[in-house]
């Protein structure tokens, strides 16, 4: 069955370049990311792996983990971030998952459920759907799923802002307006009554419709 929003994250135990984790008891009280690539050694993902350990200190600000994963070996991992370092500048500074088995893959529905083997000889056009980005929250249930096309490059800086307004939004009771960023009005939650929107947003809001109410951010 399809993986939803609000679902409890699959557990699992798997090897990492920095050695084996229990997923949940990795994640703890933090939020985590969990993004994976269909292939080691292949060039979307080298600059997608650069890129996020240079922006690793923008998810710590954030109290939230990053965990890449690729349908490969511990040992072909650690041979590829050599590759990421010279390329990128930055090698990997975050645990990637060993997957030669593609349980985690399949576990997360990136790859059918009846796909068998393992990654040797595999390409990344078999692992194809293994391309996604999973936000989980420290209630463990995914928050935000995202597929993307092999030749199209993840944007993490919208990884970044989405989890912006879903921390404050898991704090405060509002929404965030289209193409929102930190610092933004925000919207109201239509399940807060005007009395009681009184109360929580002393300084007031604009309504050009009813069911629309503008307010500053919370801090």
């Amino acid at each position: 069955m399809a993986l939803r929003i609000g679902d409890e994250a699959p557990n699992f135990t798997a090897q990492t370049t920095e050695g084996p984790i229990d997923f949940h008891q990795w994640i703890g009280n933090q939020w985590a990311v969990l993004f994976s690539h269909p292939k080691d050694f292949t060039p979307v993902c080298t600059t997608e792996l650069g890129y996020m350990a240079r922006i690793k200190p923008e998810f710590d600000k954030r109290n939230t983990k990053i965990i890449g994963l690729s349908v490969d070996s511990v040992d072909d991992h650690k041979k590829w971030s050599k590759d990421i370092q010279e390329t990128q500048g930055t090698a990997p500074n975050y645990p990637m998952i060993g997957d030669a088995d593609l349980k985690v893959a399949k576990l997360y529905d990136m790859l059918p459920a009846g796909v068998s083997g393992d990654a040797k000889g595999r390409t990344p056009a078999d692992n194809a759907t293994v391309r996604a980005v999973f936000i989980i929250g420290p209630d463990k249930k995914i928050k935000l799923i995202l597929m993307y096309p092999m030749t199209t490059g993840r944007n993490f800086d919208e990884v970044l802002r989405v989890l912006d307004s879903m921390q404050l939004t898991a704090k405060h009771k509002v929404a965030t307006p289209a193409n929102w960023k930190q610092g933004q009005d925000v919207i109201i939650a239509g399940s807060v009554s005007d009395e009681d929107a009184k109360k929580q947003f002393p300084q007031g809001w604009k309504a050009p419709k009813p069911y629309l109410r503008i307010t500053q951010q919370p801090k």
